[in-house]
């Protein structure tokens, strides 16, 4: 998939591009049965199939613009994730727009002539059922349609998606997240929440709670990643699978446990400080995997972490000796919860040779 950040001008006889416009927050299953529609209808023209999205989102925009942090949506995914599950999707090109006040103030009808169809070429632009653009959300489906009668180009409009009788939407996702529910999470995604990054150098104090012997740093080494946005859906302690380190690109996952958040025991003035952090703990952290990486240690290297299940919320320990027994608490309860998992597994296993 190509990437743009910003608007890429096409020559006078450029094939255009079929077009779809949005935050696609999560890339949950309503958009990805668009982006189904959306690379079809490319198909069937002759033209890449480009989606048009925005970074920051344009409520943190507004939320920082009026000094109220609190209108900001909670942000389900980075941009690395956003993107890599809209390659997935099959989607050719991604456009990425700086939303600042130029984009905000343009009127809906020059976003239309100059944006679309002077600068993209859209040949066709489909759109959500709520889908409003232009300074002051003027514009709507109805002024995009007669805009394409006009100007040549076509414009479909994409209903809501639903599950079970549950709209699919970025909103739905935030609030499961939020409330751990990480099941439902999985079914409006149509995979397990996760994410994924560089894993980067932390403070180091975790391999030396539990040491088995002063300076070995055996304790719980954690992989860290940063969360990029100060505001993620989901936050807590979770059971969770690792992608990514081993030394194929099928390598089963490694079970894990992980604290998503700002870790409220420790220093704020640590390396990663005032960070939101994904830090994960291997229960299983295997000899050959070790020695496939340089020095035994993981960073720089590209981590995929699925949250599976939440054991509970951040806590804030009076003291190391306290948040050591309760890492070691969280670390049994997610063997448990992979054993549970194992013999769920086990049993349909047997009945389906049943």
């Amino acid at each position: 998939m190509k990437i743009f950040r910003g608007l890429r001008p096409h020559s006078p006889n450029a094939a255009g591009c079929a077009l779809t416009i949005g935050n696609f927050d999560g890339v949950h299953r309503g958009h990805q049965a668009m982006l189904a529609l959306l690379n079809n209808e490319a198909q069937h023209r002759g033209v890449p199939s480009c989606v048009m999205t925005f970074e920051p989102h344009p409520r943190d925009y507004f939320a920082a613009l009026h000094k109220k942090p609190e209108l900001a949506p909670a942000r389900i995914a980075t941009l690395r994730d956003k993107l890599q599950e809209l390659e997935r999707c099959g989607v050719d090109e991604c456009v990425i727009l700086p939303f600042n006040a130029q984009l905000a103030s343009q009127p809906a009808q020059a976003f239309i002539e100059d944006t679309l169809v002077r600068t993209l070429g859209v040949r066709y632009v489909l759109v959500g059922d709520d889908f409003c653009f232009g300074a002051q959300r003027k514009g709507d489906y109805a002024m995009l349609d007669a805009a394409g009668r006009r100007l040549g180009f076509d414009v479909a409009r994409m209903q809501s998606y639903e599950v079970h009788g549950l709209r699919v939407s970025s909103s739905a996702v935030r609030e499961a997240l939020g409330a751990g529910r990480m099941d439902d999470v999985a079914a409006l995604l149509g995979r397990p929440y996760s994410i994924s990054g560089h894993v980067v150098h932390g403070r180091k104090l975790g391999r030396q709670l539990a040491e088995s012997s002063p300076g070995k740093g055996d304790g719980f080494r954690t992989l860290n990643l940063r969360f990029s946005h100060w505001k993620p859906a989901a936050s807590g302690i979770f059971a969770v699978h690792v992608h990514g380190l081993g030394p194929h690109a099928d390598s089963p996952p490694l079970p894990g446990v992980a604290n998503l958040g700002v870790r409220p025991s420790l220093d704020p003035n640590d390396v990663n400080g005032g960070r939101v952090l994904l830090e994960t703990h291997c229960l299983e952290w295997p000899a050959a995997l070790a020695a496939s990486l340089p020095g035994g240690e993981a960073y720089g290297k590209i981590a995929r972490v699925e949250l599976l299940h939440k054991l509970h919320d951040e806590l804030k320990y009076d003291s190391l000796d306290a948040l050591t027994q309760g890492i070691a608490r969280d670390c049994d309860d997610a063997r448990a919860f992979f054993a549970s998992l194992h013999a769920q597994t086990h049993r349909q296993t047997t009945r389906d040779r049943i």
